[in-house]
């Protein structure tokens, strides 16, 4: 006997567990049964699952029964005349919703001539099993699937036109592509996702070569000539608020022009941008540290005896700056109310960024890398045609990868640029490569892509002929000016002394056991010294024990134990310190020998 279960609870038992799921499924075909219903068997536990809850993706498939896909041409054509709806093949359970669980008791075709006696069902459309990011990505089907699922997740981190309205929005951590293009070779989602109205990426002219091995691994050559012309450019966007805050006993912040007796005032310097009211004026020009806007609050504790004394009255210095590393221009000023009727100011600024070594770039297909080389436009290989490329990009990132979806896209995007019409990319249904290669011959080039270069240094032709043509290229939201970060010397933490972490806090980075190991093999003995000196503490040794010393009343060094021998002061690093005591607070007491340092 086979358990049965309803939305996970047990409803009975069925003899022949495969009679019964057929029974179901004919029932909802011919729409006795709700179409919400899906039902899976279980093997392993030999146990039905029916299931109608709310929740559960589906996606929908058409039935085959006996070797033949049950949407005919009739149905296509009533279709076409618009005699029937998408509900009606549903009604009709030619097409039918399956749940992840249901969908391991079939057998689904990809296309239809490749449908047998065993199949089940058969896909709408083979692109229909990709998501829709995914099926974005042109010529998928020739590419590997963890690239193509790398590609899926660069295309959401590409910067372009992300609202029409960025104008009036106070988004937070906001990337704006100046020049954004649609682009040439396209899947037909593209169409469907209505994208060119919100683009993300621009047509590049692209040289798949070697050079000077600036593109080694990841790294990507761009022409200097084309970041001149508006390559890749954005703006990034920053909002900065404050709010009027009220608290117990009438007491209120207050946005203003700190005055000098405000405990923690900075200096004149950082408030010179303030107007009278205490916020910056547009377009302003700041770096970082300097005040956006200017506030000021009430204490944050009261003593008893405090409450009524002059004190009380010392307000407290809460400004708003901009963050460390950062800087802009003051783009939008709004001065408003919230919810609960305080006052609230709010900053946007922007800075323009222009592509720098470091900054990030990706294909569709995954293959994603950053700038290894601005090189100036003089110094970029040419075609016979004087066609210079934006960016030059390493072969060797392709066989490894296996993404020839990235090749084949530069033969079409260069057969759609010299043609002027966008060519269809659609993953299991694009246009043939041969006709691209046909069409390619026809417009006075090499059938395979490849292109005579010169050195522009020598002049000289180079031996090989390289692969040029057209591609899209997205630059994604890592860039090196939101990420460099450096620092001398600032905040430590409290108990270990070393520098406190994170860029936004101004941190520095902890120099740990590994990295004094990669220090020593490098033989870099003075930076270590330097850098293991700089929080020196000093202990005191009993010579003939090895304890630690203690101060008694008198403020005396003694050893812990009765003794008659010397008290030394020794030098040691602050983190030695720290390990001595904290095994003391463990109860392990440790002894210190002591020799000669002559």
């Amino acid at each position: 006997m086979t358990d049965v279960y309803m939305n996970e609870k047990f409803i009975g038992n069925v003899d022949n567990p495969q009679n019964f799921i057929k029974k179901i499924k004919e029932e909802r075909r011919r729409a006795r049964v709700s179409n919400l219903v899906n039902v899976f068997y279980s093997e392993k536990v030999d146990e039905v699952y029916i299931d109608y809850s709310n929740g559960r993706s589906r996606r929908p498939l058409i039935v085959v029964e006996d070797g033949k896909s049950k949407l005919t041409d009739f149905h296509l054509a009533q279709l076409e005349n618009n005699e029937i709806s998408w509900s009606d093949l549903v009604q009709q359970g030619i097409i039918e919703y399956l749940d992840a669980a249901e969908e391991e008791n079939t057998y689904i075709a990809l296309n239809e001539e490749d449908l047998v006696n065993e199949h089940t069902h058969i896909e709408i459309s083979p692109i229909s099993i990709l998501g829709l990011t995914t099926s974005l990505v042109p010529y998928s089907n020739f590419g590997q699937s963890s690239r193509l699922n790398r590609g899926s997740k660069t295309q959401k981190q590409g910067l372009g036109l992300y609202a029409s309205n960025y104008l009036m929005r106070m988004d937070t951590d906001v990337n704006l592509l100046h020049y954004p293009q649609a682009p040439l070779v396209r899947s037909f989602m593209h169409d469907i996702a209505k994208n060119d109205t919100h683009p993300a990426g621009q047509n590049v002219t692209i040289a798949i070569m070697s050079y000077k091995g600036y593109n080694m691994s990841d790294s990507i050559i761009v022409n200097r000539g084309s970041i001149e012309r508006g390559l890749a450019r954005s703006s990034f966007f920053r909002p900065y608020s404050v709010e009027e805050l009220r608290y117990s006993g009438g007491l209120v912040d207050e946005i203003s022009v700190p005055d000098k007796e405000v405990k923690g005032y900075k200096s004149e310097e950082d408030y010179k941008y303030l107007e009278e009211d205490g916020i910056v004026y547009p377009e302003a020009s700041l770096k970082e540290d300097d005040v956006v806007i200017g506030k000021t609050s009430p204490p944050r504790f009261l003593g008893e005896m405090e409450e009524f004394s002059i004190a009380a009255s010392t307000r407290r210095e809460s400004s708003s700056s901009i963050r460390h590393g950062e800087r802009g221009v003051v783009d939008m000023v709004t001065i408003t109310e919230n919810e609960e009727g305080n006052k609230l100011v709010r900053v946007r600024l922007r800075d323009q960024r222009i592509p720098e070594v470091g900054d990030k770039f990706a294909s569709r297909h995954g293959q994603k890398g950053i700038i290894g080389s601005i090189i100036p436009e003089e110094d970029v290989p040419f075609t016979a045609s004087g066609i210079k490329p934006d960016l030059i990009f390493s072969p060797h990132s392709l066989p490894s990868r296996m993404t020839i979806s990235h090749l084949i896209e530069v033969l079409a995007g260069k057969v759609a640029s010299l043609s002027g019409r966008h060519i269809d990319a659609t993953s299991f249904s694009a246009e043939p490569q041969e006709n691209l290669r046909k069409e390619l011959l026809e417009l006075g080039f090499r059938e395979d892509g490849t292109e005579v270069m010169y050195n522009p240094l020598t002049g000289e032709q180079m031996q090989t002929r390289i692969f040029v043509g057209n591609m899209y290229y997205l630059k994604l939201k890592h860039m090196v000016a939101n990420k460099l970060h450096s620092r001398a010397s600032g905040r430590i933490q409290l108990l270990t002394r070393q520098p406190i972490e994170g860029r936004a806090r101004g941190g520095g980075l902890r120099l740990g056991e590994m990295e004094k190991d990669c220090l020593v093999a490098h033989g870099a003995s003075l930076l270590l010294k330097e850098r293991f000196d700089s929080d020196k503490s000093v202990i005191h040794i009993d010579e003939e024990t090895g304890d630690m010393s203690i101060m008694d009343k008198q403020g005396r060094r003694r050893s812990n134990k009765v003794s008659s021998g010397e008290v030394n002061d020794v030098e040691v690093s602050y983190a030695f310190k720290l390990l001595l005591d904290e095994l003391t607070s463990l109860g392990i007491y440790p002894k210190i020998k002591l020799k000669s340092k002559y």
